[in-house]
């Protein structure tokens, strides 16, 4: 988070305190939360399945503690305003959010509205989000990124989110390996219109998808070994957006694409899914290897076609011709006016993503 201070401008990096990966790490959250504040009200949030019964388990680990449940429905400003109410209603001080994207989105934005923390508890390694200070919350036509705060604690048992299902698995790959076009963006809008530019947390960000791609078989596997590397490199994007005060370093041409994708399709897709396709496109525009992209995706079963994603090739040549418009402010290989049909085509073709 940057801000002025006596006009001077002041860079604050916050970070989670404590980051917990293993087996049967889920009895640990006690002791955590004793080390924040021994005294907490607490609210666990969860979605409304599978991650309701992990969210039974957290609460049954905290016997000492006050606590309420929640089940979010949401990512959406309708839920983050009720969970606010519900923060202000019991008196909490930490936030649980307990499952993937939607409701550690919603403990995130919701706690920090109203100046607490929160604990990040993944029940699945689909997206960064999990340590990162962007939420990213729904609206009508499709999804806003929001600067919040990072979780003070991370817990991540391995026993859970090994059970998750192969396209969660290869959704995290999917947002891991866009680092690599995000990060290429970035320099691009730093060397054309004088952006900030990290090059620490630009670097952390390329040696977690180097790491992903490197490891990409063993991740393929749903091994203990492959998913540890995945969730490392996911929390250490995270990391990487709190050290850089902005999502710059993990969020390209490729996200822009694919919440564009999310506008036109609506929920048809995963995240992941899209900035992995998005990726080896913009990496095409970008001059790189883009075919290397394409090789790591296809090793863990993530999809590189329109047909493989469940959507038209016209879906991806308008998305391609809107992405632009998504977040006007983020100068990117697209441009400010973004490219053609014409060239959306022959990308897409010469990709292979559409036939």
């Amino acid at each position: 988070m940057t801000y002025k201070i006596g006009g001077e401008k002041i860079h604050e990096i916050n970070l989670p305190r404590f980051v917990i990966i293993g087996s049967g790490v889920l009895t640990k959250i006690n002791d955590i939360i004793k080390r924040i504040n021994n005294e907490s009200k607490l609210l666990i949030l969860c979605g409304e399945g599978f991650t309701k019964t992990i969210a039974d388990k957290v609460a049954e680990n905290l016997k000492e503690f006050s606590f309420d449940l929640f089940s979010v429905k949401e990512s959406t400003f309708e839920e983050v305003k009720e969970v606010e109410e519900m923060i202000e209603r019991t008196k909490a001080k930490i936030v649980i959010g307990v499952g993937g994207g939607k409701t550690i989105d919603v403990a995130k934005l919701s706690s920090f509205n109203r100046g607490i923390s929160f604990i990040s508890v993944p029940t699945s390694p689909s997206h960064d989000g999990i340590s990162s200070p962007i939420a990213s919350i729904k609206k009508d036509n499709g999804s806003t990124s929001i600067m919040a705060h990072p979780p003070i604690a991370l817990i991540a048992d391995t026993d859970i989110i090994i059970k998750t299902s192969k396209r969660h698995l290869v959704s995290g790959v999917g947002d891991i390996i866009a680092k690599f076009t995000a990060v290429r963006d970035w320099r691009l809008a730093h060397r054309l219109k004088g952006e900030y530019y990290g090059e620490y947390s630009a670097s952390l960000a390329l040696m977690s998808a180097k790491l992903v791609a490197k490891n990409s078989e063993l991740i393929a596997k749903n091994s203990e070994a492959g998913l540890r590397v995945l969730l490392e490199a996911l929390i250490s994007c995270g990391y990487a957006m709190c050290i850089a005060g902005s999502s710059r370093p993990c969020s390209g041409s490729e996200h822009l694409f694919a919440h564009a994708l999310e506008k036109i399709t609506k929920d048809k897709t995963f995240h992941g899914e899209r900035c992995g396709i998005g990726t080896i496109m913009m990496m095409y525009l970008h001059g790189g290897n883009w075919k290397k992209i394409k090789e790591v995706l296809k090793r863990v079963g993530a999809p590189v076609t329109a047909k493989e994603l469940g959507v038209s090739d016209e879906d991806i040549i308008e998305a391609l011709t809107i992405a632009h418009t998504i977040r006007p402010e983020r100068y990117t290989i697209l441009g400010e006016k973004g490219i053609t049909r014409e060239a959306a085509i022959k990308v897409a073709e010469v990709t292979g993503v559409i036939e």
